[in-house]
């Protein structure tokens, strides 16, 4: 079977890799490109030149692309990539109709990310090219609260026609199943690629979703040092356990408030810091952020990205 969104792109597989932070890099979105769906990168924090840089490389691999961008953190860095010849561009944690115009205008499909179905009216209105519904089961920052079945629905109600993509909480070819047959053209994973042979995570990160099971999972603010006042998805921890003892305290108040848990290269990392744990890392890894949705329990191995969006759509397929 094939979606619109499928064609769009020139997908043989209506998956995308979520831009999963530090997590994604080009080996991770080639692969997912490679084999047939769309890997992504995570622009917020790069600076243009380096993400220009990035996005040569994977013009240069001839895969279909995209880079996000968290509106959280501003609009400033948006007209360096509007000529850049990207394929497509999702903004997440905002609206910002003159980009969407800019990049459109470019040549660029753009994506936005909704938590709500009036946040879908007014994605359809700015000109989104599709809409990615976000559910509260989503791993990493979470700009929803509600369960996606229901955020699902509702933005398939108000979307005229526009493509909804949805994410949050699908690790399985159950998951996608079911998100295509309630009317999604395309599924977004990304706890599921932190787990990808080729993602830029920890292995000793790799190894806690895959060992983790579905009460593992939280959604709190309790990291909360480079993104305040943003929910997010985390597996349960040291840190995490010493802090929900404590009553939940504010900082400074935190137990092992301070303490640098991990370290890269001349960079340090404190507890509740929302950096998760990169390759590389050195130190008490598994007490970091450690970014999860509520499918972490449908991840019991680490694969390629290649074998992980194959053999789930194949799987999916037969559902459908």
């Amino acid at each position: 079977m094939r979606t619109a969104f499928m064609d769009m792109f020139g997908l043989s597989a209506p998956i995308l890799q979520a831009p999963i932070g530090s997590a994604s890099n080009v080996a991770l979105a080639t692969a997912v490109g490679r084999a047939g769906g769309m890997g992504s990168l995570a622009m917020t924090w790069a600076e243009p030149e380096d993400g220009l840089a990035l996005a040569r490389q994977l013009q240069a691999e001839a895969v279909p692309f995209f880079f996000n961008f968290v509106l959280r953190f501003g609009t400033e860095k948006l007209p360096a990539y509007f000529k850049a010849g990207l394929p497509a561009v999702t903004l997440s944690w905002g609206l910002a109709p003159d980009a969407i115009a800019a990049f459109k205008a470019a040549g660029a499909r753009v994506g936005v990310q909704v938590a709500t179905a009036d946040g879908a009216v007014r994605a359809v209105a700015a000109g989104a090219d599709f809409i990615i519904a976000q559910g509260i089961e989503a791993g990493g920052h979470v700009q929803s609260s509600t369960p996606l079945a229901v955020v699902l629905a509702e933005t398939l109600a108000v979307a005229r026609g526009v493509p909804v993509i949805a994410a949050g909480g699908i690790s399985s070819a159950a998951g996608i199943a079911r998100a295509i047959k309630a009317g999604a053209q395309g599924v977004m994973m990304g706890t599921r690629f932190v787990a990808a042979a080729e993602s830029g995570a920890h292995e000793t990160y790799k190894q806690a979703l895959v060992a983790a099971h579905a009460d593992d999972q939280v959604y709190t603010n309790c990291y909360d040092l480079g993104w305040p006042y943003a929910m997010h998805g985390v597996l349960r921890n040291s840190t995490f356990k010493a802090w929900e003892a404590a009553g939940c305290p504010a900082a400074p108040f935190r137990p092992g408030e301070g303490d640098i848990v991990f370290r890269k290269g001349p960079e340090e990392f404190p507890r509740y810091s929302d950096t998760p744990p990169p390759a590389g890392a050195e130190g008490d890894l598994t007490a970091a952020c450690l970014y999860a949705g509520k499918s972490v329990q449908d991840i019991k191995t680490i694969l390629p990205a290649r074998d992980i969006v194959q053999s789930l759509w194949s799987e999916a397929r037969t559902m459908l």
